[in-house]
């Protein structure tokens, strides 16, 4: 049996370079969720690894991230971590356990990945691309083959991904 109904065309990309103890991507939130509430499934968002050297829990933030993604929380465990920056650069790994076990996620594998390893080469991946793109701060954002850079200043972005996001689906006939 074949099925004749057109391919949806695939939805525009927003790749989010983060790192997870940075006050700006805090301060970011806001815009991917009002981004979010717009565009739906209209929109992929991905968040992409740049854990900033200067932050010193941010590479094992994004090792977690990578965690709570494969046991199916990610967005929710990323948003948690952003929310309280504070707590984790006081309490570093503990703190990343314990927001895993309050999203009721498996915290003793979050303690297990986090010692093994298991997900440095994705974070690593990341952080290799975004320096080949001419990422050098968090948030930095890229759309539509567009690179925004959010690390400076946050003003009026989120109106320009909407700029390049509508264009983009406008191509596409949405």
């Amino acid at each position: 049996m074949s099925d004749s109904s057109p391919a949806r065309p695939a939805a525009p990309v927003l790749d989010v370079w983060c790192d997870l103890q940075c006050t700006d991507c805090r301060s970011a939130l806001d815009d991917l969720r009002a981004l979010r509430a717009r565009y739906g499934e209209r929109l992929e968002l991905r968040l992409r690894h740049f854990p900033l050297e200067k932050n010193q829990h941010a590479f094992a933030a994004a090792q977690a991230a990578e965690e709570a993604a494969e046991q199916g929380q990610g967005w929710p465990y990323v948003e948690a971590v952003l929310g309280r920056v504070e707590e984790l650069d006081r309490a570093g790994e503990a703190f990343l356990i314990g927001a895993a076990r309050e999203l009721g996620l498996d915290a003793e594998e979050f303690d297990t990945a986090l010692i093994d390893g298991r997900h440095i080469l994705i974070v690593d991946a990341d952080q290799a691309e975004g320096k080949a793109i001419g990422v050098t701060g968090t948030p930095t954002y890229v759309v539509g083959g567009e690179r925004l850079d959010g690390g400076k200043s946050q003003e009026g972005l989120r109106e320009r991904v909407e700029e390049i996001v509508d264009r983009l689906l406008a191509e596409q006939g949405e």
